[in-house]
């Protein structure tokens, strides 16, 4: 009888376990790389030199966005759109990136997708670079007043993660270090430039167990066990997994050395590839690969510092068609590589032409879990959940989307329309700002990409309503503090608009 009776309960346990990992919301990853090119991943670039098979085997299970924008042509913006659902150029920072001991971006009242998911019942993690600033105790009197046995405040753990294992900013940003829960695993001490023929190109102190070549190495060992530790609870999880690769220092190592046959920087997105494989490996160990959305992106375009003509040589075009590159407001600026996959919710793979922005993943993930969004929030976010399910949503598509260059130049796109307000690249592509060239050009730039995706063409002057038409929408969505239905908010720091030529008060 006992027998019987410790056997009944065991079933029921387990019928109850496996019903509450068949109904319960799916876990989710989102992969961000750090200056890979759209031309860099094989599904998107079937001429390039650089094989991705993990990355592919994504978009063959999965959705492959095929007009998918960062926020920004360089990397903090980018990320805070990820993070908030709104555009970067709302808040105080109007161009540029923020270095490693900048205090941080996100308003602490200001909701975040790690929050929001918190409040819906998810584990939540960040492992990777953070590069959105957080407060070091005493830098108040400066970076040398900084104390690093301290903890740091508001950065992940104050933004709605459970779990954080970060560097401050990109790996060529002092100081070197890895910080686990806000604190420091060793003291940066020593100040360093570069060793063993590894040029750190920021002079700073590093910590006696940061290696750059180990970090990406590093970030997966974290990573892959908060996926373990995670897996098959009560709770789901949320991993948003931002590389440090393969922007610069380009640093391949092992096995990796010489394996893709064109550049260290393409051995280097091989490593990028072997991640994803891992993850994926890990996920499918775990038994939950399919209850896992994973999402795939890089934050911008490529960088030229990773050697452009390196490529270039051996036949391999980092941004494919797309005219410029990192920190650039034409294509190769932020026309990225965008995969989601979700295990066995699609049967077939799907190629999308449906225009996405990364802002849109906090509005994906309110309508997934079915818990609406207040006006403070998302601003600038669309879901994309109906190109993922195939199902039927009430939720509107994108129509149109903002741009923004390093250098804070805006363009809009509607359709095939593209209306760029400045008459150079907006970064540091040709023509740059004060280049004599640029001095020659237009003001404006309107391109129609159905015929021109290489953005040759400047058809601004035989096209003064859809000029007309852009602007005002622009003007429109900045003014408005959002481009989303709902009621009109503020946008932070000075009144950008003065900056800009077209808009009068």
């Amino acid at each position: 009888m006992q027998r019987f009776l410790f056997s009944a309960v065991v079933c029921v346990a387990l019928m109850t376990t496996c019903f509450a990992q068949k109904s319960q919301k799916p876990n989710i990853i989102y992969i961000l790389a750090d200056d890979l090119g759209i031309g860099d991943v094989s599904c998107y670039n079937p001429n390039g030199k650089i094989q991705t098979p993990n990355i592919d085997q994504l978009a063959q299970k999965g959705v492959r966005f095929t007009d998918a924008h960062t926020t920004s042509a360089v990397c903090t913006p980018t990320r805070y759109g990820i993070m908030t659902g709104r555009y970067n150029w709302r808040t105080k920072m109007k161009s540029g990136v923020l270095h490693g001991y900048d205090l941080p971006l996100i308003d602490p009242k200001r909701g975040t997708v790690a929050s929001f998911l918190s409040k819906q019942g998810y584990k939540t993690g960040i492992v990777g670079k953070w590069h959105l600033g957080w407060t070091w105790a005493g830098i108040e009197g400066g970076e040398k007043a900084v104390d690093f046995s301290k903890t740091v405040k508001n950065g992940p753990n104050s933004n709605g993660f459970d779990y954080s294992f970060c560097i401050p900013a990109s790996l060529d940003m002092p100081p070197y270090a890895y910080v686990e829960n806000g604190l420091c695993t060793a003291i940066p001490k020593d100040s360093c430039v570069g060793r063993k023929g590894i040029e750190l190109y920021r002079a700073g102190l590093e910590a006696p167990d940061f290696k750059p070549e180990e970090v990406i190495g590093k970030f997966t060992e974290k990573a892959l066990r908060f996926i373990d530790d995670n897996a098959n609870k009560e709770k789901p999880f949320f991993l948003y997994f931002p590389l440090a690769a393969p922007h610069t220092p380009i640093l391949p190592i092992g096995k990796f050395v010489g394996k893709s046959g064109v550049s260290p920087y393409g051995d280097f997105v091989l490593m990028v590839d072997n991640v994803v494989r891992q993850v994926v490996a890990t996920l499918k160990a775990k038994g939950v690969y399919d209850n896992t959305l994973i999402v795939f992106a890089s934050d911008n375009g490529f960088a030229p510092a990773a050697n452009t003509n390196a490529q270039l040589e051996k036949g391999h075009h980092p941004s494919i068609d797309f005219r410029g590159y990192k920190t650039d407001i034409f294509e190769g600026g932020h026309h990225v590589p965008f995969i989601a996959a979700w295990g066995d919710k699609l049967k077939t793979s799907k190629v999308s032409n449906q225009i996405v922005c990364t802002t849109d993943f906090f509005r994906t993930l309110s309508e997934l879990t079915n818990a609406p969004l207040n006006d403070q929030t998302a601003e600038d976010s669309y879901s994309f959940l109906a190109e993922i399910t195939g199902t039927k949503t009430t939720f509107p598509k994108r129509e149109a989307i903002i741009h923004h260059s390093s250098n804070g130049f805006f363009a809009i796109r509607k359709d095939n329309w593209k209306l760029i307000m400045c008459g150079h690249s907006g970064g540091n592509s040709k023509p740059k700002e004060a280049s004599e060239e640029a001095k020659g050009l237009p003001s404006i730039q309107l391109y129609n990409l159905a015929k021109d995706i290489g953005e040759t063409q400047n058809v601004y002057a035989e096209n003064p309503a859809v000029v007309k038409e852009l602007t005002d929408l622009l003007t429109q969505n900045l003014k408005n503090g959002r481009s989303t239905a709902g009621k009109n908010q503020s946008n932070d720091g000075p009144a950008y608009w003065k900056q800009l030529t077209w808009l009068k008060e």
